[in-house]
């Protein structure tokens, strides 16, 4: 259980009360390992949960599950050029197979054993778009074979020295989808399929977190990519998280391992790739959207306890029935599929386990006294605020109610938020005051002439990226006829904000 600690307020210091939020709710903690971090129970269960929604999801658009060696060979990634120098500073590199005793003492009784390097290093899976399309080159000969729809769970290593618990690790877990198709438009369908269908889906849906959804610009574009697609949610201090990538990856990986098919006029052709994957990043981005100065806020449809019963009783006698009812109660909310904790233990008073299970974010708590059980009845807390009286007999049905009003509630308020804090037809002046701002800019809508090095400016004098350029539906009215910084025509609305 949470030991109580002092959480710091968002408005003195966000980074503080992120890490203390995480740390009240026990849901990561710091590992010996430089850069790794260790997740608790309560923080694996959220993870478990949103790999439970997200499985389903993606395999009822047709995908099967599979998994693929954590060691690829370093000629493999050498093999697609600006996918090599994308991710070449971020690899962990295994050169040797063994150690071997020194006889010394301490730190230096063991070392490297110099007789095992291995023929050819092996890269520690950054990423595993070459391991698995060398394989897609033995499984795909002909038209029939396609599309190949994969998906693995796994872990991921890319070198962090500053660990930011979920949001930057050196070890993350992620799954990755990984498809082949015969042509460009079928592998277009997939990366939009999956960014709408699965990901923006899961995050609105399960997270109660609301995205905007468009394509990453060349700059910013998953390496080796064609195209990359993403959802980008804003955080409550103003910041802009990416929180899924679907990419069109063209045919450069599979010329890079001769992935061909023949196909049904009897011609050989490659075939066309996409990749997309969701993080342990998505605990993180669910934090920093809902939780408050109290700790953790959890969407009913992902909180490891959905439901707390905390009897009130003075003497054994109240103790024993009102024990009698707390298991009959948690019996039967979780007949009707909630996860429920009936929380019984001595020496601690009420209050106390309020404040610990708040921390937790808990979504409802229901509280049972001897005058409550004399009035049928008991009172529900909600996470989010209000609290009343609810009758025992129809209890699942009231807390049911609850929980839908509460994660409908959190996206709401999120989206509300978010449309407070996005400014539409930005002008230089005004992007400037925005990304300056203590509170930070929110998301920043204009125009954007195209070119590189604007971007690139832009970066450097006010720490803020392009995000995406939208998707129709979240665009302007007006369309941005000139570049919000150089004033060059305008190619298309672009969405800035300082991010994660």
């Amino acid at each position: 259980m949470a030991q109580s600690q002092r959480i710091t307020p968002r408005a003195q210091d966000f980074s503080e009360w992120y890490g203390d939020v995480i740390m009240q709710a026990e849901l990561a903690d710091y590992s010996p390992v430089r850069g790794c971090m260790v997740i608790r129970p309560h923080g694996y269960r959220i993870w478990e949960l949103m790999q439970r929604a997200l499985d389903d999801l993606i395999k009822a658009t047709g995908h099967k599950n599979a998994y693929f060696p954590l060691f690829i060979p370093m000629s493999f990634l050498a093999k697609e050029a600006e996918h090599v120098e994308g991710f070449a500073k971020e690899v962990a590199v295994v050169t040797h197979t063994r150690l071997r005793a020194t006889g010394k003492q301490g730190k230096d009784a063991i070392a490297v054993d110099p007789t095992s390097a291995l023929e050819e290093p092996l890269v520690v899976r950054p990423t595993s778009e070459t391991i698995i399309y060398a394989m897609f080159a033995k499984w795909i000969q002909s038209y029939r074979d396609l599309p190949l729809l994969l998906n693995q769970w796994a872990n991921v290593v890319r070198w962090e020295l500053r660990t930011r618990l979920f949001l930057r690790t050196t070890e993350f877990l992620w799954q990755e989808g990984h498809t082949a198709h015969a042509d460009e438009a079928g592998a277009e369908r997939e990366a939009h399929t999956i960014l709408q269908g699965v990901y923006r889906k899961f995050a609105e849906e399960w997270m109660a977190m609301p995205v905007i959804t468009g394509v990453k610009t060349e700059s910013e574009k998953f390496a080796g990519a064609l195209r990359t697609y993403a959802i980008e949610a804003l955080m409550q201090d103003n910041k802009g998280l990416q929180a899924g990538t679907s990419h069109n990856l063209g045919q450069n990986f599979a010329k890079a391992f001769t992935v061909q098919y023949q196909t049904a006029a009897g011609g050989l052709e490659h075939v066309w790739n996409t990749s997309w994957g969701v993080t342990t990043r998505l605990i993180g981005a669910l934090i920093m959207t809902h939780s408050d100065d109290n700790g953790l806020v959890a969407p009913p449809r992902l909180a490891p306890v959905q439901v707390v019963i905390v009897p009130i009783w003075k003497t054994d006698e109240e103790k024993q029935q009102l024990s009698a009812i707390g298991y009959q109660v948690k019996a039967d909310l979780e007949k009707a599929g909630m996860r429920v904790e009936f929380d019984i233990r001595e020496n601690m008073k009420p209050g106390a386990k309020y404040f610990e299970w708040e921390a937790l974010g808990v979504p409802v708590r229901l509280e049972i006294g001897p005058r409550d059980l004399a009035s049928g009845q008991a009172m529900l807390a909600r996470r989010t605020g209000g609290k009343g009286p609810v009758p025992l007999q129809r209890l699942a049905g009231s807390v049911t109610t609850a929980l839908d009003e509460i994660q409908t509630g959190l996206l709401q308020a999120a989206t509300e938020r978010r449309e407070r804090n996005s400014t539409r037809g930005v002008t230089k002046t005004q992007f400037i005051d925005l990304m300056q701002l203590a509170t930070g800019g929110g998301f920043a809508y204009g125009g954007f002439c195209g070119n590189a090095s604007c971007e690139a400016e832009i970066k450097e004098e006010t720490a803020a990226t392009i995000r995406v350029l939208p998707d129709p539906e979240f665009r302007s009215k007006e369309v941005p006829r000139t570049c919000m910084w150089c004033g060059a025509p305008s190619i298309a609305e672009a969405v800035w904000a300082q991010a994660y």
